[in-house]
């Protein structure tokens, strides 16, 4: 499939004649309940990866700690594209650090993958084409550093086609909060019971926090 180059692509991202199908997906999101931990804010999208795309950072905020942390982007081909097998695609990064005994576990990366399909199937969503990876990283401190304490963390990169609905437009907002219910899982959250009062509609904004 020939996609847009150069200027043309650029146009076509940054141009205020969005298709209606993208648009509405775009502020499907706004209407997303989260729970209140999840600090969530519009930023810059990626120019090159598709024609139009549309960026979410997120944060599990406890105090002034942040206990995990991620990046949501959806992008939008309105010709289609083969690998995504439709017109939309979700692309996630979330990231947490762990505690030792949990870095230690081998089947780690298997449970940190299921938590991202349950959290989709938990809300009824059906998607396509998943793919991704689940990194374990270690870091020891030496010489001026020795001080700090052995850090593990744990990386999700993962993405999926949504599937479409009416017009052509994806559940996003559902898709959204299922997200988030991966990032609260990641950092040790426990689950939001049904019909909970205390989750609330978008948009968050982080306002200046020293962490």
């Amino acid at each position: 499939m020939d996609e847009p180059k150069g200027t043309e692509r650029e146009a076509r991202h940054t141009g205020s004649t969005a298709p209606p199908a993208f648009t509405a997906a775009v502020e499907a999101l706004r209407t997303a309940r989260l729970r209140p931990q999840i600090e969530v804010e519009a930023v810059p999208p990626p120019k090159r990866l598709a024609p139009y795309a549309h960026a979410l950072e997120a944060a599990v905020v406890d105090g002034d700690d942040d206990l995990a942390d991620g990046r949501l982007v959806l992008l939008h081909d309105p010709d289609g594209h083969d690998a995504w097998r439709g017109t939309f695609r979700l692309v996630t990064l979330v990231r947490a650090e762990l505690e030792p005994e949990m870095a230690a576990d081998p089947l780690l990366p298997d449970v940190c993958w299921s938590w991202l399909t349950g959290a989709l199937q938990a809300r009824g969503l059906t998607y396509g084409e998943p793919s991704g990876t689940v990194t374990r990283a270690s870091s020891h401190y030496f010489g001026g550093l020795s001080e700090r304490p052995s850090a593990s963390q744990i990386e999700i990169r993962a993405s999926w086609t949504p599937r479409e609905g009416l017009g052509g437009v994806p559940d996003t907002a559902t898709h959204l909060a299922s997200w988030c219910d991966l990032l609260a899982q990641v950092a040790g959250l426990p689950p939001a019971a049904p019909g909970d009062a205390s989750i609330v509609t978008l948009p968050q904004r982080r306002g200046p926090q020293s962490r």
